[in-house]
């Protein structure tokens, strides 16, 4: 009896980048453009949940591209979520001051939720927002926002997948769940570091105040 050589069954690479097949490449485009407009791909909307599969089946494709362009992605499977984190300074949202302030209350309210209270879901209403703004960063802000501007920041927020919105009426009592997504777009590592950032963002804002004031009496 004599030994035969042993041979490995090569199993052929996937195609790449380059040898995709039109529908595929098709594909590949829309979930890059969507990922580049809104920063994520949520596989809980009807109009996104053939996306979001094909994105899962062909993770490595989408993640290939992604890096072309400075998106560093990730798959969320209990979310069925797929979230884009831009890795260059100039690719990244830039907020107004009163988006800021309720993008980090939002952060906030999700962590005490989710940490200190063991609680799945993060949710409240648009009353207990500007109540939590009030309290923990800036004392006078929360009268600052008219509904109209508060909504407008609470849909791009929603269309960032960070929050489920539902408005009502009157407004105040419009309800929010703040998304687990929002702990990567807001990367603090505890309630501590957040304190700090918030500390920094109230003495920036008070000495704002202070040179305004001085400016206006000035001769």
């Amino acid at each position: 009896m004599t030994d035969e050589p042993h041979t490995d069954i090569e199993t052929p690479p996937p195609p790449g980048l380059l040898n995709l097949s039109d529908g595929d490449r098709q594909r590949l485009g829309e979930a890059l453009r969507e990922l580049l407009a809104a920063g994520s791909i949520n596989g809980m909307e009807t109009a996104k949940s053939g996306i979001y599969h094909w994105c899962r089946q062909y993770f490595d494709w989408l993640r290939e591209a992604a890096a072309m362009v400075g998106l560093e992605v990730a798959l969320l499977h209990e979310e069925r979520l797929i979230q884009a984190v831009p890795q260059f300074a100039a690719m990244r949202l830039k907020l107004r001051q009163d988006a800021t302030l309720v993008w980090l209350a939002l952060w906030y309210a999700g962590d005490v939720r989710w940490r200190d209270d063991g609680q799945d879901q993060a949710f409240l209403t648009v009353s207990e927002l500007l109540g939590l703004i009030q309290d923990q960063l800036l004392p006078d802000a929360a009268g600052q926002f008219s509904r109209g501007r508060l909504r407008d920041i609470l849909r791009q927020a929603e269309r960032f997948n960070l929050i489920r919105f539902e408005s009502a009426d009157p407004f105040e009592e419009s309800g929010i769940e703040v998304l687990p997504a929002i702990r990567r777009i807001i990367p603090f590592r505890d309630l501590a570091q957040w304190s700090e950032d918030s500390a920094a963002f109230r003495k920036a804002d008070t000495e704002a105040v202070a040179e305004a004031d001085e400016t206006e009496v000035t001769p």
